[in-house]
């Protein structure tokens, strides 16, 4: 068992079904996930074009959905079908060695509901075996990518752990043949998306995109949907997993970036990704990073984006013209189409330094194309470059429903510091990379999960397990995250958003400098307490510090890792143990016991073993 923190402070094959009747309240303490709804036409609602702040009677932009949230009685039904393909000719044209897909696309289906639905995904695994790993220390190995779980990015799981989906943690993986049921509410309302938590998959593939319709804070005529961009590589995941041993042992360079599943290649072939606008209307667009270990600043030619939600978190509304996603982030805007009838630029552009990644494709874009406007002319101007983002994301943002935590509560000390650095370790004669936290990298057991633990009541975990306790109830955690390397990481909470307080500045070299120890004296007054931004994923600076808190209200086993793939892979991840009294009487915890069965009698019987940390790379 790991240290205990100071805790202080106050207390193709999917459908869908459509509300039946106007929602009740539901209060976040008492979530009921029993399937109910059915076919019928959606609720009456007070969301119109010109007033997108209301939703429906008793609920609007101003609700705090860890308080309470609609009851709409409405189950959305979706089959999720995993399917694995050899050289698939992916949306820019190019075949990828190895592609992992949800009901034979790319990306996956989008999950559509309103706020207060119950989403209920049947997941069934019908991978098929992997070849061998081509790389000369592993001609004779292979690495187990057969098996799934799949994580709904940013969705709180409210008393709901066991349908986290992440293996290892949560849950055992799907082994080939078998199906899982994953059933939760939409409390919260925005963009967001799911991807697979099992070691290579997530890069052949297996992701897709979750859209929550609720209000917002900015009214707009029309609305964009979901706009996925990813990072993406030719080569099959668990090829380029093993080939990261040192030297050098930096990830390699993507060969592509694509706007919804499509872009042109190197090649001159493929086609860019075309958005339809409307003159003299307001366009809501959800811009998703689902990359693997790119991060990017965005822009559009000519326009603006006023941001009205980060990470599921409603803002008030920001106006203006770049934006940095890390992996993992979202960014609701709002785009006015004011200019001139034509086609516009939508550029992708990463960091001078290289630092948060690097791709092979020149000059990442996708068309925003007016109606009246030529579908098959590019555009002409090229724009403005923004700002290097040096890798960091803004924080600049404020939440319209206001949430702070008490600054003299606040501590930093052993209890709630986490280190990270990286260690080049020998493992059967070669070299291999890891990241460790507080000195221990992460290094689960599929067949014995966090819960499984728990539920043969055993708490007593392996140091590899990297649990942090956090045993009080709604109380106020506090974590200062230290980087001990120039990388920068992006950081995922799962089953929380915290609060954003403050983090060292960002250089344009972080290898240049020493690293920069929290310096409470110092550092303090830069922290921000009251209403900061709140999100799931943000980025720890290279050779630079950060401060995050989140309430103890949602008892669980919850990861807190880098986004970044490759990072995941080799270590870099803890699990906070929130409120392990309380975990009995709000999951389910006998409900693991027939995947793991399953899981058990497939893998005692493969031969493909785990690799690298389990989770997803």
């Amino acid at each position: 068992m790991r240290v205990t923190p100071v805790l202080q402070g106050i207390s193709c094959l999917s459908f869908f079904g459509l509300v039946a009747a106007a929602p009740s309240s539901i209060s976040s303490k008492d979530v009921d996930l029993s399937p109910r709804g059915g076919l019928a036409k959606r609720a009456p609602t007070c969301n119109t074009p010109s007033n997108r702040a209301c939703w429906t009677s008793g609920f609007n932009i101003n609700t705090d959905y860890e308080d309470n949230f609609p009851a709409t009685g409405v189950v959305r039904n979706y089959n999720f079908v995993l399917t694995e393909h050899d050289n698939w000719v992916g949306g820019d044209g190019l075949p990828k060695k190895k592609a992992m897909l949800i009901n034979g696309q790319f990306p996956g289906p989008t999950i559509r509901a309103d706020w207060g639905d119950t989403i209920r995904v049947t997941v069934t695994n019908n991978l098929l075996v992997n070849g061998y790993i081509s790389h000369p220390f592993f001609f004779r190995r292979r690495s187990d990518s057969r098996s799934s779980s799949i994580h709904w990015h940013g969705i709180r799981q409210l008393n709901n752990n066991v349908n986290d989906g992440a293996n290892g943690i949560t849950e055992c993986p799907i082994p080939p043949g078998a199906s899982k049921v994953y059933t939760f509410r939409a409390e919260q309302y925005g963009s967001s998306w799911y991807h697979s938590h099992f070691s290579s998959q997530y890069a052949n593939g297996v992701v897709g995109t979750i859209q929550i319709d609720g209000p917002a804070s900015l009214p707009y005529d029309e609305d964009l949907g979901v706009f996925p961009i990813t990072d993406w590589y030719y080569g099959a995941a668990d090829e380029i997993q093993h080939s990261l041993i040192p030297p050098p042992g930096a990830a390699p360079p993507s060969q592509n970036i694509l706007f919804n599943g499509s872009h042109v290649n190197a090649q001159g072939g493929g086609s860019y990704y075309r958005v339809k606008l409307k003159p003299n209307k307001r366009h809501r667009l959800r811009i998703i990073n689902t990359s693997v270990d790119n991060t990017f600043t965005v822009s559009l030619v000519n326009h603006q984006f006023t941001v009205i939600e980060t990470d599921l978190v409603p803002v008030n509304a920001f106006t203006t013209s770049s934006l940095y996603l890390a992996v993992g982030q979202r960014y609701d805007v709002t785009i006015d189409a004011n200019a001139s009838v034509g086609n516009y630029w939508f550029n992708v552009t990463l960091a001078a330094s290289g630092l948060c990644g690097v791709t092979e494709i020149p000059f990442p874009a996708a068309i925003f194309q007016y109606d009246g406007a030529s579908s098959t002319a590019l555009p002409t101007s090229t724009g403005t470059a923004p700002p290097d983002s040096r890798c960091e994301d803004s924080t600049t943002f404020t939440p319209v429903v206001t949430r702070s935590a008490p600054a003299a509560s606040f501590t930093a000390t052993a209890a709630n510091d986490l280190d990270v650095n990286l260690a080049v370790q020998t493992w059967e004669g070669q070299q291999r990379v890891y990241w460790k936290v507080q000195g221990q990298d992460m290094n689960i057991t599929w067949d014995e999960p966090t819960l499984e633990y728990l539920a043969k009541g055993n708490t007593n975990f392996p140091d590899r397990y990297n649990v942090f306790e956090v045993p009080q109830a709604n109380q106020w955690s506090y974590w200062v995250i230290e980087n001990q390397l120039g990388l920068p990481h992006p950081m995922h909470l799962h089953g929380h958003d915290f609060l954003v307080l403050g983090r060292s500045p960002a250089v344009a070299d972080p290898f240049s400098i020493t690293p920069r120890r929290f310096n409470i004296t110092a550092d303090l007054a830069s922290l921000k307490f009251n209403n900061p931004i709140r999100r799931d994923t943000t980025m720890l600076p290279g050779n630079g510090w950060l401060v995050v808190a989140f309430r103890s209200d949602n008892p669980g086993a919850w990861l807190f890792h880098c986004h970044i793939a490759w990072h995941v892979s080799q270590g870099l991840s803890i699990q906070f143990l929130e409120r392990v009294q309380d975990i009995p009487q709000t999951v389910p915890l006998n409900s693991i016991e027939p995947i793991c069965t399953q899981w058990t009698t497939y893998y005692n019987n493969s031969p493909f073993k785990q690799f690298d940390s389990g989770l997803r790379m």
